[in-house]
């Protein structure tokens, strides 16, 4: 992102997530604040023409929908394994901290100063209170580590955690990518990360490479290029270098067999867009 400035991606990212709460039913990801967390402007603009017919605009808002409602099905999973920390990684205008089902558990929200600052002033405009069991981690990844960030909260590093880390792993340089998972990765067992990623363009075919060029022409439009891919066996075996013991490889299919399976609206992820990974200690 654009030095000093929010991420603009993230509010689109919202704006998607907020549209789904309008034009899908049922919903995949249900969250009652996504149109207030995107401000008054952009929620008067979704409520007047709240359609997005378009292939490419309906795949990837399922792709947002089902990223945020995996990340939250498996930190369920951890929390009823015991686990009582949630790292919320590039959280951008995520709303999970402000409606945390799961008593005890304490979120630490982690993004670049100038999103966090934007994001704070977005809570205050739509009223949103921030909960005490939220703490605000401004880190900027291209110049401190994770770990610096943590350390200077009261984040517990001898105790498990869940992360996830949505829409952030492609705009990273590798060694920024792979230095924090390798910190998850050292955590004690039952920690976790749920992460999206972007596909080595070889691997794709045409009608892929076509949604994942005109969906980087976008972004770096916006300020925010991609710069990292991953084919996805090799990342597997990394993630099990670092020391995760377990993995879970998601794409396109197995998304649309998790969270679209019998639907009549056609709502599916399509064309290569969304890739996911689940990695366990």
């Amino acid at each position: 992102m654009q030095e000093g400035k929010f991420s603009r991606t993230a509010h689109r990212v919202a704006i998607r997530r907020a549209a789904h709460q309008l034009v899908d039913q049922p919903r995949v990801l249900d969250d009652p604040l996504a149109l207030l967390i995107i401000g008054s402007e952009a929620a008067e603009a979704l409520r007047s023409n709240p359609k997005e017919d378009h292939s490419f605009s309906r795949a990837f808002r399922a792709f947002m929908a089902a990223r945020s409602r995996y990340a939250e099905d498996e930190l369920g999973r951890a929390v009823g394994q015991g686990v009582t920390q949630y790292v919320v990684l590039g959280a951008g205008l995520d709303t999970f901290a402000y409606r945390n089902p799961h008593p005890g558990l304490r979120v630490f929200e982690v993004d670049h100063p100038a999103t966090q600052a934007w994001k704070r002033e977005q809570l205050q405009a739509a009223a949103i209170p921030i909960p005490s069991s939220l703490t605000f981690v401004p880190v900027d990844f291209e110049k401190q580590t994770l770990a610096d960030g943590l350390e200077q909260s009261d984040f517990d590093a001898n105790a498990a955690a869940f992360f996830s880390w949505l829409g952030v792993t492609p705009y990273l340089t590798r060694e920024a990518c792979m230095t924090t998972l390798g910190l998850i990765a050292r955590l004690p067992a039952g920690s976790g990360v749920v992460f999206d990623f972007a596909i080595d363009r070889a691997l794709l075919n045409p009608g892929q490479r076509m949604a994942l060029d005109a969906l980087s022409k976008r972004v770096a439009a916006a300020g925010e290029p991609f710069q990292l891919f991953f084919d996805p066996g090799k990342l597997q075996d990394e993630l099990k270098a670092l020391g995760f013991s377990r993995t879970e490889f998601l794409q396109g299919k197995e998304l649309n067999a998790r969270y679209f399976k019998d639907r009549k609206d056609g709502l599916l992820v399509r064309g290569g867009i969304g890739h996911l990974m689940g990695a366990w200690v």
